[in-house]
């Protein structure tokens, strides 16, 4: 008897054990990285929307350069302009918050609380744009693809992450170890390709035709290169979900490709197309004007916002011999006279930037203190000494255009870098080389602020060659990392996530997102605390903050400017709804009147 009880005690204790390691399921119809998300269950419509909207008429918009491509994903290739509307995900998100998910073609969700799984449960509605039925076998060969034959960090990211199809059309991610919100939050917005449309095709090769989609346009009518005219799918069966009511109103977006950009701004002028966000100073304070704008035919308006800001820079390739040194780096800086450009190129019209997360709290300021100032210790021997004694700031002139203080700054540098002055030439005194380097740009507008930088390059010394390029060119010589200095920087952060692994880990040296070719311990160590803090506020902070602070001062770009106002001009024939969206000017919820 006592054997009998003790062998059933066990069985019991082995229950509870195997019990307690079973994590709790959460089922849900939305998921937010933090907090809450804003928009409760049974809402209809986001705040900044009209969900009356009309939905017909149409638009023109431009896009410069040419394409060849209608396969975003593609490892090679130029996409079409509006690609980004031919599928949906098993999951949107708001332009209210930079975190939160509600339903597409997933219409709810269960996830492990120690978020190891995930399951998603496809709206059974959904359909392509053929009218068959999107499917869960839909979802796991999309993911698959993306996987085996997209872009080297998909698969770096997505390590380990298994895939199955569950009964009842529901599909199942299994993430190795568990733990990682974040990652599990990245597959909600999996891309949906149809399976059959890519059963026999490469899907990292280009498309030349168009392909079945699931989103809510479609390729009407084109001809390669020159234009591109998207359909809206009359019967897009999530047209009136929550996360799409009052959006994609128009009947017909055409895109128009113009070589130039100056070529593209003189059209507009002309009334080619009906609708353009400004992104030149110079242009918006003098090249408005005409019988249009005269007459009321093409609205101007500035619209103020706080929303986070790309890093708009000229990137430094670390792998290049010349770049190897921060202090190389740091001295080129002082030659970018950022007071005199903002002053006689653009009005006064920029703030320089300083921060990889700008018009965000986790943008370093001050010298590094609690949290912060912990963390920054324990890598004390790995990283800049100017961190602990220094708020960072771009070098800074007086706007007249004389740089002397600057170039007595950077001789210094550069003297201790191994560099010297002779015969009006700057001289490595190793290999008797003149320091040499290119800049790529792709754009013909940014030679005029390229060219005063090569003029004060030149006055010590320094060879500047500007390199144009197409689209093309330029995107492929990117990606293969073929560029001593890339007039590209970063896209905006609202907070730091899995985008900064991307771009500063020595996982992620191949990913197409790590401009500066870093490889740093300390910034792979910052990455890995800002990983592992996702879902703790205050501890994210204080990682972004100290990445952001090491990243500044180990001067991996040249920093050039933001604005935090929209400059838009549009044909009097928009509206738009009353309520901004928090993060962008929401031009898919606008109308025809």
């Amino acid at each position: 008897m006592k054997n009998r009880y003790t062998c059933f005690l066990c069985l019991i204790l082995a229950g509870f054990s195997l019990y307690a390691q079973t994590p709790a399921t959460i089922t849900a119809t939305s998921i937010t990285m933090r907090g809450e998300p804003k928009y409760k269950p049974g809402f209809t419509h986001f705040d900044y929307v009209n969900p009356d909207a009309p939905k017909r008429g149409a638009v023109t918009l431009a896009a410069v350069g040419t394409y060849d491509n209608f396969h975003r994903y593609a490892m090679r290739g130029d996409i079409c302009a509006g690609w980004e509307y031919f599928y949906d995900t098993l999951m949107a998100g708001s332009d209210d918050e930079t975190d939160a998910l509600y339903p597409l073609i997933a219409r709810s969700i269960e996830y492990a609380a120690d978020y190891s799984f995930i399951i998603f449960s496809i709206n059974p509605a959904a359909k392509d744009q053929e009218g068959q039925p999107i499917t869960a076998e839909d979802a796991a060969a999309s993911f698959n693809m993306f996987f085996e034959k997209g872009v080297p960090q998909f698969r770096i990211y997505y390590k380990g992450v298994t895939v199955g199809v569950l009964p009842g059309n529901r599909l199942r991610f299994d993430l190795p170890g568990g733990g990682d919100k974040e990652k599990m939050m990245g597959l909600c917005q999996t891309t949906v390709f149809p399976k059959r449309f890519w059963e026999g095709r490469d899907f990292s090769e280009p498309l030349n035709a168009p392909p079945i989609g699931t989103g809510a346009y479609k390729v009407g009518e084109y001809r390669m290169g020159q234009y591109v005219i998207l359909d809206r799918v009359a019967d897009y069966w999530a047209a009136d979900l929550p996360v799409n009511k009052g959006r994609y109103n128009f009947d017909h977006i055409r895109y128009d490709y113009y070589r130039d950009a100056n070529v593209a701004f003189e059209a507009f002028k002309a009334g080619e197309y009906d609708f353009r966000a400004e992104n030149s100073a110079v242009n918006w304070a003098t090249q408005y004007t005409g019988k249009l704008f005269d007459s009321g035919e093409v609205l101007r308006e500035e619209i103020p916002h706080s929303i986070p800001q790309s890093t708009q820079a000229m990137t430094f390739n670390t792998e290049r011999e010349v770049f190897k040194d921060r202090r190389v780096r740091m001295a080129v800086n002082c030659f970018f006279d950022f007071q005199w450009m903002n002053k006689n190129l653009f009005y006064n019209s920029y703030t320089r930037t300083r921060s990889y997360f700008t018009n965000t709290e986790y943008a370093a300021a001050g010298l590094p203190q609690g949290g912060e100032l912990a963390i920054l210790e324990t890598i004390r021997d790995k990283i800049p000494p100017e961190v602990f004694t220094k708020e960072f700031n771009p070098p800074v002139t007086d706007g007249t255009g004389f740089i002397r203080p600057q170039m007595r700054e950077a001789m210094a540098l550069l003297n201790a870098a191994g560099w010297e002055l002779k015969g009006g030439k700057l001289i490595n005194t190793e290999t008797g080389k003149q320091m040499s380097f290119e800049l790529l740009i792709w754009n013909s507008s940014s030679e005029r602020y390229a060219i005063p930088f090569q003029r004060n390059l030149a006055r010590f010394g320094i060879d500047l060659k500007i390199r144009l390029v197409d689209g093309t060119q330029f995107l492929n010589r990117m990606h293969e990392g073929d560029y001593d200095i890339l007039d590209q920087g970063f896209q905006a952060m609202a907070y730091p996530d899995s985008a900064a692994a991307m771009r500063w880990h020595t996982e992620y040296i191949d990913s197409t997102y790590n401009l500066a070719r870093v490889r740093d311990p300390a910034l792979d160590y910052l990455v890995e605390g800002v990983m592992a803090s996702q879902e703790d506020e205050a501890s994210l902070r204080d990682w972004g903050r100290a990445l952001d602070r090491v990243a500044a001062w180990n001067h991996y770009i040249i920093p050039q400017w933001y604005i935090s106002t929209f400059r838009l001009a549009y044909n009097k024939k928009f509206r738009r709804p009353d309520v901004m969206p928090k993060y962008s000017y929401g031009f898919d919820a606008w109308w025809v009147e």
